[in-house]
């Protein structure tokens, strides 16, 4: 995409988290339906949101969760719900027609949670993602439901420490046996701060001092969104991610793809 614009400070731009739009999209019965369906999502998203500004973000490759547990996503990877052929080419499409980004080493939730952490622009993160929502700090457009939240840095690390001590089934992440959302939501209840040290102290009397460090150690890593440049300097050393590029919807002409 050429001609890329800058936005000036304090005009919304949305962070667009696009993962979730791809398989929203990928059970279409022809490929036009399906474009077609990605692009009005997009615009829809846009509009609700009250901006032409925005920057996307894909998951592509084997990010580093891989290598901290092999078990990362198995049962995805061994689902029967495979992607279907027509995937590949909904993301070239992302990629060309919306200028949508990726980097192999990180998730599309990482690059929106790093971003909105790191820019001075007043930004929306639009994402149905559990994780996204309730994690990143700040506005956020739930494009599955269209509806808007806010999330505090108050809620957004109680949600980080709850994860840390239930895992996340969804992404094979086991956390500590047999505590699920009832336990560790009480037990974070009156807790303001030391969320840390509780969740590892439990770990520990779980699993032993060695198993209960490396397992506490292991399940904040796969859940935890990586948000600044020492995050990124620990786990994709020596990568770094680019400088934020914003485009503007209004700036392309939709007849040039």
């Amino acid at each position: 995409m050429s001609d890329i614009e800058r936005i000036p400070k304090g005009n919304d731009v949305c962070l667009i988290d696009a993962d979730s739009l791809l398989y929203y999209e990928m059970g279409k019965s022809t490929f036009e339906e399906a474009i077609y369906g990605l692009d009005e999502r997009i615009s829809s998203m846009l509009n609700a949101c009250n901006t032409s500004y925005y920057a996307g973000f894909l998951t592509k490759g084997r990010c580093f969760r891989y290598e901290v547990d092999t078990e990362y996503k198995a049962k995805r990877k061994n689902s029967k719900n495979k992607r279907p052929i027509i995937f590949p080419a909904l993301m070239e499409h992302l990629r060309r027609r919306w200028g949508f980004t990726y980097m192999p080493e990180l998730e599309a939730d990482d690059l929106v949670s790093y971003y909105s952490h790191n820019t001075e622009r007043k930004t929306i993160i639009c994402s149905p993602d559990k994780d996204v929502l309730y994690q990143c700090v700040g506005m956020h457009f739930n494009y599955r439901t269209t509806e808007f939240i806010h999330t505090s840095p108050e809620e957004a690390l109680k949600f980080l420490w709850k994860q840390v001590l239930m895992g996340d089934s969804t992404d094979g992440i086991t956390g500590i046996e047999g505590v699920g959302d009832k336990i560790s939501s009480h037990w974070l209840k009156n807790k303001v701060k030391e969320f840390e040290p509780f969740a590892l102290r439990k770990y520990v009397e779980k699993y032993g001092m060695t198993e209960g460090i490396f397992k506490f150690t292991q399940t904040f890593r796969l859940v935890y969104l990586l948000t600044t440049d020492a995050d990124i300097e620990r786990e994709i050393r020596p990568k770094k991610v680019p400088e934020l590029v914003i485009l503007d919807n209004n700036s392309v002409d939709p007849e040039e793809w």
